[in-house]
């Protein structure tokens, strides 16, 4: 599969690029420039949803305080590999049945980042690895573009479709921060 650059709503069907796919590395790089409180404070979190759109339950919800999915199916790694400053593993096999869709964002962690923003991001570029390999098979356009008082991101997200799983660029900002995507996905934050 030759490496896409994907725009915001596009997406690839990544089961049929690479029938026997069994796992992916969701990356997140951003450049903040100066900004080391922001740079400090963002956080990469994944969420396993039902085909509500809503999180399985509370212990779906994989961030820095819950490193993994209670199957193991997706777990954060500790330490990032390459240019990616968090990365995500995801297991395909291993996911439940009941899961439609793993969502990936990026926040700005309140407390000492209030006043914090994505529109301070000079970059963020959301990629997808092959678990196997560690080929890059997609990159998304540069989604700091058009950001300015958000302080979550729905980067993108892994969904299944006709038995397959396929890969989404979504970019869209939260004005409400993790609080109105905790909302939008069914999780008490």
């Amino acid at each position: 599969m030759a490496l896409a650059q994907l725009k915001r709503g596009a997406n690839v069907a990544l089961s049929r690029e690479i029938p026997n796919l069994a796992g992916l590395v969701v990356g997140v790089h951003w450049n903040v420039g100066s900004e080391t409180v922001l740079a400090d404070n963002l956080v990469v979190a994944t969420i396993l949803c039902d085909s509500a759109g809503r999180a399985l339950s509370e212990q779906h919800f994989v961030f820095f305080n819950q490193l993994t999915s209670p199957e193991l199916s997706v777990s954060q790694l500790e330490q990032a590999m390459g240019d990616d400053q968090e990365q995500v593993e995801i297991d395909l096999t291993a996911v439940p049945a009941q899961v439609e869709r793993i969502v990936t964002v990026l926040y700005v962690n309140e407390g000492p980042a209030q006043r914090r923003t994505l529109g301070q991001l000079r970059s963020c570029v959301v990629r997808v690895l092959n678990l196997a390999d560690n080929a890059e098979l997609i990159r998304s356009e540069e989604l700091a573009s058009g950001l300015s008082t958000e302080t979550a991101l729905i980067l993108g997200e892994v969904y299944r479709h006709d038995g397959g799983w396929k890969f989404k660029v979504v970019g869209d900002g939260y004005a409400k921060g993790i609080v109105g995507v905790a909302t939008d996905y069914g999780l008490t934050i």
